[in-house]
């Protein structure tokens, strides 16, 4: 896909979807930025990969760690040519508290972590920016109201960058992914905390089952490389069906 030698950072990078698109990256040849706030998995992630990955403590909800970050990637790795927002509060309850984490981790870190790497994109004469969303965003949710506003947000802000950027030859599109089961992740657990719950979900699925990370980060290399040069503003559903059933 033509990434070698691309610096792709991917925030939340150390575990799930954020890994798999980690590792998808690097088997393209690029410098990968595993940028997370849980240290020591981003640490043995970038180990695993080998001399071309980084990692990096980031807590994208604070500007000062996301300045850091991208100055550490700088210095090191000489620019930055993706960046994958990806990291999520999984905000559910209809509270404040998760209002706010939802607000912050899902939505602001994506517009600080943007406004930190572009100055470095517009340098190199362009980019590619790539936000995580969810089909839950697309749709009413009793279950995870904070989740599914602030995803639909930032379905919006990803068109309203891609207007913004592209005099800068900065292509800016998301990936809504559907219903994603990995080890230890949010299905894997409801599996059986709330069997009744992950059957529906399930039986909800055309393609008979749940997603595997390693779909979605397949389709964030597709985004960012030369190959959708002329993709901009849009919002790719990976959900083998599940908004159709």
């Amino acid at each position: 896909m033509k990434l070698k030698d691309k610096v792709a950072v991917v925030t939340g990078g150390a575990q799930g979807i954020g890994e798999a698109m980690v590792r998808a990256y690097a088997g393209e040849g690029a410098h990968v930025v595993v940028a997370d706030m849980a240290v020591a998995k981003a640490e043995a992630l970038a180990r695993e990969l080998g001399g071309k990955a980084m990692a990096v403590r980031l807590d994208v909800r604070d500007q000062g760690s996301v300045d850091a970050m991208v100055k550490a990637v700088v210095a090191r790795l000489g620019g930055i040519d993706i960046l994958v927002n990806n990291a999520s509060g999984f905000g559910t309850a209809d509270d404040e508290a998760d209002w706010a984490k939802s607000l912050d981790i899902d939505l602001m870190a994506t517009v600080r972590a943007s406004h930190a790497a572009i100055p470095h994109m517009e340098k190199a004469g362009g980019g590619a920016i790539l936000n995580i969303s969810s089909i839950s965003g697309y749709r009413a949710s009793a279950r995870s109201a904070p989740y599914a506003a602030v995803k639909a947000a930032v379905i919006n802000y990803t068109m309203s960058q891609a207007l913004m950027l592209a005099p800068k030859r900065i292509r800016v599109n998301a990936i809504a992914p559907g219903s994603i089961e990995f080890p230890g992740g949010i299905w894997d657990r409801r599996k059986t905390s709330q069997p009744q719950l992950y059957n529906a979900i399930l039986d909800s699925i055309p393609s008979g089952r749940l997603g595997h990370p390693e779909e979605v980060a397949n389709v964030a290399v597709f985004l960012c490389s030369p190959a959708a040069s002329w993709v901009t503003g849009q919002t790719l559903i990976v959900d083998g069906g599940q908004m159709l059933g």
